[in-house]
């Protein structure tokens, strides 16, 4: 029986994933941060378990990493969909962006965390769910925490060329025999608008009548999982591959942001 772990596995494609992988006959492991949704999906199937953590937290995403590799020796699949819009700039007890955290370091710790998990798998595959293909945005060097300047579309486009540069360097220098995929599903009506103001919400719902549904956007990633691609990393914006000399794909900013990464983590162990 394959084993799937889903972070942000109780909305959206995140969920969407998770049923269509139990359909598959899939142990999944969804990792979310409210409890009422968790039990909701842990309801579907006891082949479901809810990892109840909030992944804004570098302690808390590495706690529930230490629960995943006690529990399960082998993952065949590691899909990521956590993220959150802020309107405002949010920043966690830790010192950290909310935008960056959510949707850029969890994920960075989920692929390097899981490492052992994956390569003790038959066929594994990282499949992390954000923009690839989109250029817009840009990696802010010397303020990453974006305290000098926040907007939620910047801090949103910055964690999505961000993810770019993690699948790339992953790709490249993990030593990880999982693939590595960066999926840009396009517009999909999915996803919690709890934290957008409402006038917002209400533009986002009337622009969803010309959205995708969930199910087609998680079927190139069941797929995926079923099927995993024989190159280390494959980018896919909307089923059109995405060419490696895409400048948001470039190496040495992927090895940069690896670097500036892991030095900013060792910051935060030492307090």
């Amino acid at each position: 029986m394959r084993v799937t772990v889903i972070s942000g596995g109780t909305d959206g494609i995140g969920r969407g994933t998770l049923e269509a992988r139990l359909r598959r006959g899939d142990e999944v492991v969804a990792i979310g941060s409210n409890p009422a949704k968790g039990r909701a999906v842990r309801a579907l199937s006891d082949r479901v378990h809810f990892l109840r953590a909030d992944l804004r937290s570098v302690a808390e995403t590495r706690r529930v990493i230490d629960v995943i590799r006690q529990r399960w020796p082998a993952v065949d699949a590691l899909v990521l969909c956590a993220n959150r819009q802020s309107p405002r700039r949010v920043v966690t007890d830790e010192g950290l962006e909310q935008t960056f955290a959510l949707y850029y370091l969890s994920r960075y710790l989920l692929s390097h965390g899981l490492r052992d998990q994956l390569d003790a798998a038959e066929r594994p595959v990282v499949v992390n769910v954000a923009g690839v293909g989109v250029t817009r945005g840009s990696i802010h060097w010397d303020d990453l925490q974006l305290a000098h300047g926040y907007g939620m579309v910047d801090a949103q486009l910055q964690a999505g060329r961000a993810n770019d540069l993690l699948g790339v360097d992953f790709a490249a220098r993990s030593g990880a025999r999982a693939r590595y995929v960066l999926y840009h599903p396009g517009f999909t009506r999915s996803g919690d608008l709890s934290a957008l103001p409402a006038p917002v919400r209400g533009v986002v719902r009337a622009a969803s009548v010309f959205a995708q549904p969930v199910g087609k956007a998680v079927h190139p990633v069941v797929e995926w999982i079923d099927d995993p691609p024989s190159d280390a990393l494959t980018a896919d914006d909307r089923g059109r591959p995405v060419p490696p000399s895409t400048r948001t794909l470039d190496p040495v900013a992927a090895r940069r942001l690896g670097a500036v990464t892991e030095e900013l983590l060792t910051r935060l162990d030492a307090g």
